[in-house]
């Protein structure tokens, strides 16, 4: 009779507890994991402009980002949630301002690591200066390939206390990944995996010498096979940091948004189910879409944005059941600047204040422009004018006709605000040509002109790569028409007379695009080369200086129509 009570008084507990489990509302089964992202910071340790959503449905222009608004807002949401895991989508450093650059974006480190940033993907700009540089940045030491600005920011470096990691970067004489796969993190007993990739595209778009030695393998392939091994370990959650990005009709503030387009699209189709949040970047646009029901995100750019991201997982099954989003502005004039990253900026700005402020010259305008303001969008600018016209002279020495700039390589708007008094300063032409490049002038026929111009739109088929040509040069094409064959035939004329296919003419460009840079395969077979002592940047100074000398001032508000656009 005892046997039977007591297995009746069990029985009673269980089912008891089992009603009470049942009852337990959803939530009490669920854990929260929160993700605070940043992308394409690219050392911007002060504020830039950029357009803000307004209360009242507008958009006015204002200041945005900069490190110690960037802090205040990170320390914020990490007084709400210590469990906030920070982390980055690429391209934190490289094509920097100044006051970064020239101290080899080591303060920008400094600051990174003081807002413990976790881990980052990969950018193709963090191999901007070469792969052993980047080990560099990662480690710490002086032993640079710029020995002239390393460790000037402080008598030591110690490395970056964050990671940058990308699957699908491999060393091709180890055959094993150049940097680590993922990280992982546990919140409440929950982990995720964090998958780093970088667009397999970089070899396109970063000068070879950056990437000797490494290959770039499909982003999904590679991703999708980390997934399979720690799924194994027992993880359930996996968050990809992919620095490839799109762009939407919708702005950043929309959650949710469903007009995603892009190479991001297709890399996140093809992407392990289990992969339900991607976190992108490369594009340098704000946005918060669903892909195939998954979230996939982007901050804009220069820390104008930061994404917060919750995920909410099953505690029992491990399982993420979905995915939340908001994108906040770093709005300093709403955040307290934060003392500690007041210091970085304070220290930065004193070590290069003297350089960044001497005066180059004057411009005819108060600002030029690096994106067209012309309809149709032809792809020509007013900086890129200037900038082509700035090559052509420079190396006239070489017999140069015809310069090409690629479009990337200009940075910022020169100065990146409007100056009243029409004045440039060094600082204002470094940061809109941030990259040293070497000057390459070599000889190619019209007809090797033609497909350079056609091979333009390989990466794109926008105006996001239309290379900007030099005065006297001028050509149509269609943007209707099928990638390689929109150039119109008969529109290419130098100096008022048709370019001939088989004769031979003088051209300049940057090293980058002299290697095939951003597609344009066909400047390597260019013949009788010449790779000057000189830099984009001296020849856009010495222009501007030689201009406002003559009391010339060069630049003009609107595109000059060397490119004309039918379609």
């Amino acid at each position: 009779m005892r046997l039977i009570l007591l297995l009746a008084l069990a029985l009673g507990l269980f089912w008891a507890t089992a009603a009470s489990a049942a009852e337990l509302p959803v939530t009490n089964r669920t854990v929260e994991v929160e993700i605070l992202a940043l992308n394409d910071f690219h050392g911007n340790l002060l504020p830039t402009p950029f357009y803000a959503l307004q209360a009242d449905g507008g958009w006015r222009m204002q200041p945005a980002g900069g490190i110690e608004a960037l802090a205040s807002l990170v320390r914020q949401e990490r007084a709400r949630n210590p469990q906030l895991i920070f982390v980055g989508g690429g391209d934190l450093i490289g094509a920097s301002p100044l006051n970064s650059a020239l101290l080899r974006d080591e303060p920008t480190i400094a600051a990174l690591n003081q807002l413990g940033l976790e881990f980052s993907a990969l950018g193709n700009h963090e191999l901007d200066r070469g792969r052993d540089e980047l080990l560099r940045m990662q480690k710490g030491g002086c032993d640079s390939s710029d020995p002239q600005r390393a460790c000037k920011y402080a008598p030591t470096y110690d490395g970056a206390r964050f990671s940058w990691i990308a699957a699908n970067v491999l060393d091709t004489a180890t055959h094993q990944t150049f940097l680590p796969s993922y990280a992982v993190r546990e919140v409440n007993g929950v982990r995720v995996a964090f998958i780093g990739a970088v667009l397999k595209s970089t070899p396109l778009i970063v000068d070879a010498d950056g990437v000797a030695g490494l290959s770039f393998e499909d982003e999904a392939t590679s991703i999708n096979r980390v997934v399979y091994q720690l799924r194994k370990q027992g993880i359930r959650v996996f968050v990809a940091l992919i620095h490839q990005g799109g762009d939407s009709r919708q702005h950043y503030d929309v959650q949710d948004c469903d007009t995603l387009t892009g190479e991001i699209v297709g890399i996140v189709k093809r992407l392990d189910p289990d992969v339900r949040t991607v976190i992108s970047g490369h594009t340098h646009r704000g946005y918060q879409c669903r892909v195939d029901h998954r979230l996939v995100t982007q901050a804009d750019d220069y820390g104008h944005l930061l994404t917060r991201i919750t995920l909410t997982v099953d505690a029992v099954t491990g399982r993420e059941l979905r995915q939340r989003s908001v994108n906040l502005l770093v709005d300093p004039a709403r955040l307290p600047p934060d003392p500690s990253m007041h210091a970085i900026v304070t220290r930065a700005q004193s070590l290069t204040d003297p350089t960044a402020a001497h005066v180059v010259g004057k411009l005819a305008v108060t600002q030029l422009v690096r994106a067209g303001k012309m309809h149709p969008d032809t792809g020509e600018a007013p900086l890129g004018d200037l900038v082509a016209d700035a090559f052509l002279s420079a190396t006239r020495q070489w017999n140069t006709q015809i310069a090409f700039v690629n479009r990337s390589s200009m940075r910022a708007d020169l100065p990146v605000t409007p100056a009243m008094t029409e004045s440039i300063t060094w600082g204002d032409a470094f940061a809109s040509l941030p990259f040293n490049n070497k000057l390459v002038v070599m000889t190619l026929t019209g007809a090797q002109i033609k497909t350079a111009l056609e091979q333009q739109w390989v990466l794109t088929a926008s105006t996001a790569h239309v290379m900007q040509v030099s005065n006297g040069f001028a050509y149509a094409w269609d943007g209707a028409a099928p990638i390689k064959e929109r150039i119109e035939a008969g529109s290419l004329v130098l100096n008022g007379h048709p370019l001939e296919p088989t004769q031979s003419y003088r051209v300049v460009m940057s090293d980058f695009l002299a290697e095939g840079g951003d597609g344009v395969a066909v400047f390597r077979d260019g013949t009788d080369r010449v790779v000057t002592p000189l830099t984009d940047l001296q020849a856009l100074t010495t222009h501007i200086q030689r201009h406002t000398a003559a009391s010339n001032p060069a630049g003009h508000p609107l595109a000059a129509d060397r490119i004309v656009r039918r379609n």
